[in-house]
Parts: structure tokens; C-alpha cells; sequence
């Protein structure tokens, strides 16, 4: 096994989460992953024109795109799960040389949970993913686990936050300011100091990451994204962007004599 030297993770987990973050990675789309959403072929002729690219330049951008869409969801499954692993600097260890780590993901409710501290976490990955409406939601339930467990602190941890913080959350309800000071708005890198005692933890962890990465895709033997669009396409006609257009639009007036 690789050696990371990380104090608040093993090595071993850490290679297997990201190992387990790759392997639910998007590496193929097909034509019909491609118009699942019903492509525009309008829209990506003005791409094309108005950005000086080729059609297969524009396809391959919104393959990249929609796989991008995909693949987003597996960053947040990666941030949120590996609390799973991290344990705090002053853990002892067991007679496995094991340090177990008090955080979990429950099935439900809120995203990451440490029961022996009462500490309730809901992660977003960036400052501005949630409308006032969720934000309401959100500080509603985090009151609510307040009341029932007065000792319970929550956080609203982000992963891309404006500053680095730990503060009380302040929000708008009925159009009047609140907040709590148990409940808590926290950047990403505050929240690994919480976690693991460490004031630079996440800093720790973002320079290793890459070659954690890198080990990772040596053993699996990941070679790229099979696209097999452009050659789907050309089945339905040897000029892709008439394809395109027969693709939305085939069943339309005129269409079957198309001539572009």
C-alpha cells in the first residue's frame, strides 16, 4: 500500500474512498444517453457558428457536459463519506491499530452525524446552491434537533465557501433576521479542524489527493471516455449535423427530404 502520511485518515481508506469515488465516475455515453434530455440541434448550430467551432467540437462539449452533470453528484458522495474515516488527532488507537472515526452518514435525515459529540451536519458544496426557501427548510429542521436535544450543535458546512468560517447561521424568516449561536455555518476547512483537531487538515488532504488519484487509476487501468455518439450518429446519416436534426425532428413536415 501506498504511504500517504495523513495522521487523521489511514492510508488504506483514503485509497479506497477515492477509489470508490473514481469507480462511480460516468467513462461512457452512448446516442441515446446523449438525447435523453431531447438535444437542440438548433441551439448547438448557433454553438457552433457563433464560437468558431466544429459540430464534433460542439458534440463532444456537451458529451463532456452532460457526464460533468453526472459526475457532480459523485464529488458529494466523496466529500460526505470520507467523515466516515477521519478520526479526531487524540483518537486511541485499538488493539488492531485501528482508529474508528465517531462520524457517520446516516440513511437518512442529516448528511453527516457524530452522536458522541451531538454534532448534526448538512453539507452543501457551494455558498449559494440553496434558495431561500431551501435555507428555511434547512434552519427549521436544524432548530427542531435544538429544541429536542438542547446539547445537539448543527452546521451548514460548505465545501466552496466565501471565506473561512465557523460562525452563527443568520437567514431571513417572514422577513426578520435569526439566528443561533448552536447553530452553525462552517467552511469546509473549519469543519476538518473540528473534526480531526488539525488546523490544516484540509490542506493536508487537497495536496495528496492527486496522487492518491494517480495510484488509483494505475490499478484500476481507467483509459479515458468511450464515446460512441459521432458513430451512432453517422448510422442515421454521414453528415452529423443533419443527423442531429433527423435525430429531434425526423417525424416533423418536410424533414424526410432534408437538405443541409
Amino acid at each position: 500500500m501506498k504511504q500517504y502520511n495523513l495522521s487523521f485518515i489511514s492510508d488504506i481508506n483514503l485509497f479506497n474512498h477515492v477509489k470508490g469515488t473514481i469507480e462511480k465516475y460516468r467513462f461512457t455515453i452512448n446516442l441515446k444517453e446523449f438525447n435523453k434530455n431531447l438535444i437542440d440541434p438548433i441551439k448547438l448550430t448557433f454553438d457552433s457558428k457563433i464560437y468558431g467551432k466544429s459540430i464534433e467540437e460542439i458534440i463532444e462539449a456537451e458529451s463532456i457536459r452532460q457526464m460533468d452533470k453526472s459526475n457532480s453528484n459523485n464529488i458529494g458522495y466523496f466529500q460526505q463519506n470520507i467523515f466516515k474515516y477521519i478520526h479526531h488527532k487524540d483518537t486511541v488507537q485499538n488493539t488492531q491499530n485501528i482508529m474508528k472515526s465517531n462520524w457517520y452518514v446516516p440513511k437518512k435525515g442529516f448528511d453527516i452525524v457524530n452522536d458522541q459529540e451531538k454534532i448534526y451536519v448538512e453539507m452543501k458544496n457551494k455558498h449559494n446552491t440553496m434558495n431561500s426557501s431551501s435555507s428555511q427548510k434547512t434552519y427549521t429542521r436544524m432548530s427542531s434537533k435544538i429544541n429536542n436535544v438542547p446539547e445537539a450543535t448543527c452546521m451548514l458546512v460548505e465545501v466552496i465557501a466565501k471565506n473561512s468560517q465557523n460562525i452563527p447561521w443568520q437567514i431571513s424568516l417572514d422577513g426578520e433576521p435569526i439566528s443561533h449561536d448552536k447553530i452553525r455555518r462552517v467552511s469546509i476547512d473549519k469543519f476538518y479542524e473540528i473534526v480531526t483537531g488539525e488546523k490544516d487538515a484540509f490542506k493536508q488532504l487537497v495536496e495528496v489527493l492527486p496522487k492518491v488519484m494517480d495510484d488509483v487509476l494505475e490499478e484500476i487501468q481507467q483509459s479515458g471516455i468511450e464515446n460512441t455518439v459521432f458513430k451512432e450518429l453517422k448510422v442515421i446519416d454521414e453528415n452529423i449535423l443533419k443527423s442531429l436534426y433527423l435525430l429531434s425532428f425526423q417525424k416533423y413536415e418536410g424533414f424526410s427530404n432534408l437538405n443541409i
